[in-house]
């Protein structure tokens, strides 16, 4: 055989012309393993690529975090019309969620994620622009974070369902590669946490603005040079046409596979409730509490990169050792570190310590949290229908997120801060005892699909057996039958 370049790699070849520099002559086992490292260094850099642009853009979205709220605060000094900019940039987010999925696939990953990155970039560099010039309008702010919320949810999606497949790819096993991405990308809300709020206390949120949208243009050029060639991430070509009817039925497939899988519609309900209460601390509580009560947003810059940096360890030991203990129990104890203990300790103080040690708490408890669903549903969910079920189960997740801000705002000048704070926090409290109270959350910790198939069990319905968008057959649950009671 012959080795690249047109040199002999056999045993009982001739030398290859030339010398290395001790002057011994290369051996077929030198180049064998020189080709091997090559090789696997060329099938990481699409998993490294996507790692790297998602750390990116969200970096940009922790800045958007703290920068529009702040933004809002400043132009309106209003904490209800903060509340209306988070649920005009939150609904878009919902909407395309909703509608995506089968969009992911016909259009390619790829594409999607680099549209999705510049159209977000144009918006959010608009409203600076547009401030400085003197023509930002309320209406024109509520739009532009429409039109960001909008294109913003497929790319990241885009990106994360491309995980598993990349995974494989790099030889890297599933949990692993979940808890990676979570790390990475906990670590760059930490790190653009801290960014923010330095830039909103000394260069003003119009600068935070300006800096987010630069953070979505290197994301979309990291993914047009990174992930040229990759096969998951380009468009379904051998599939039928799209058309109306298509769409529909492709979207009604995702939805009634959530539907039918018990487990996976726990756990989007849960966190459906949880991400509404989550949008109403960032988005307003966490900022007017920081304006208040602790000196302004370099304090709440603090608070949210304590809490990501402390997520990121979270994730990172769940990727080293998580994987030895059973999820449902890690799952509930996070939540519960991590759910209701930030609100009551804002309410009950006003001093900068306490929040501190309480966020770094449940900054570990909730980093545990997104490798095991992330893992749940790579296991659950056939590669066919990936883009499908995750764009409905974002969808679902979502629902709650644009009256999160909103409720929270009008709350906030009905009842008092210290009231809505109380409130919400005992509403997330009852929340994360889900996992504890129904029979469906004992599925988290069964055996993934494949490996109860290697044991003998049968599944019940057709299987998924094409990458391409298939009709809307009736779809069984994710293990051929109802999680374990």
């Amino acid at each position: 055989m012959t080795a690249p370049g047109g040199e002999d790699g056999d045993a009982g070849g001739s030398d290859a012309p030339g010398t290395n520099a001790g002057g011994a002559c290369p051996t077929g086992k030198d180049t064998t393993a020189a080709r091997a490292a090559r090789a696997t260094r060329r099938e990481r850099a699409p998993l490294a690529t996507v790692l790297t642009a998602n750390a990116v853009s969200i970096t940009g979205n922790s800045l958007t975090l703290i920068g529009v709220p702040w933004f809002a605060l400043d132009t309106t000094g209003s904490p209800g019309k903060a509340g209306v900019v988070a649920f005009c940039a939150a609904l878009p987010v919902l909407v395309s969620a909703i509608a995506g999925g089968p969009v992911v696939d016909r259009i390619g990953r790829r594409r999607v994620s680099i549209a999705s990155d510049l159209v977000c970039a144009l918006a959010l560099a608009a409203i600076p622009l547009l401030h400085r010039a003197g023509l930002l309008e309320f209406w024109t702010l509520c739009a532009l974070m429409a039109v960001n919320g909008l294109f913003h949810a497929p790319g990241e999606m885009a990106r994360h369902v491309l995980v598993p497949d990349l995974a494989r790819r790099a030889g890297t096993s599933l949990p692993r590669a979940a808890s990676l991405y979570d790390a990475v990308a906990r670590g760059a809300r930490m790190t653009g946490a801290a960014v923010a709020g330095l830039l909103v206390a000394f260069m003003g949120s119009d600068t935070v603005l300006v800096l987010d949208a630069a953070t979505f243009g290197v994301s979309a050029l990291l993914v047009a040079a990174g992930l040229r060639g990759v096969p998951a991430a380009e468009p379904v070509r051998n599939g039928p046409r799209l058309s109306p009817a298509r769409y529909r039925a492709d979207l009604r497939e995702g939805y009634a596979y959530l539907f039918r899988a018990r487990l996976l519609l726990g756990i989007t309900v849960m966190v459906m409730v949880t991400n509404g209460l989550n949008q109403s601390w960032s988005a307003v509580l966490l900022p007017l509490h920081a304006r208040e009560e602790l000196g302004g947003p370099a304090t709440q810059g603090l608070l949210v990169s304590a809490f990501g940096g402390c997520a990121l360890v979270g994730a990172l030991l769940y990727g080293a050792i998580g994987q030895r203990f059973p999820r449902r129990a890690v799952f509930t104890a996070g939540f519960l570190l991590g759910g209701a203990p930030p609100y009551l300790v804002a309410a009950l103080t006003g001093t900068t310590a306490p929040l501190l040690v309480t966020l770094a708490a449940a900054g570990f408890g909730v980093g545990v949290l997104n490798p095991i669903l992330t893992t749940v549903m790579y296991e659950q969910v056939p590669d066919a229908l990936r883009s499908r079920v995750m764009g409905a189960s974002t969808a679902g997740v979502l629902l709650t997120t644009p009256l999160g801000g909103l409720a929270a705002g009008f709350l906030v000048e009905r009842a008092g801060l210290t009231a809505t704070l109380l409130g919400i926090g005992g509403l997330y409290f009852l929340a994360t005892l889900s996992p504890l109270l129904f029979p469906a959350w004992r599925g988290m910790d069964a055996p993934p699909p494949e490996r109860r198939a290697e044991d003998g069990a049968t599944a019940a319905g057709p299987p998924v057996s094409s990458a391409e968008p298939s009709p809307p057959d009736p779809v069984p649950g994710p293990s051929g039958r109802t999680p374990r009671r």
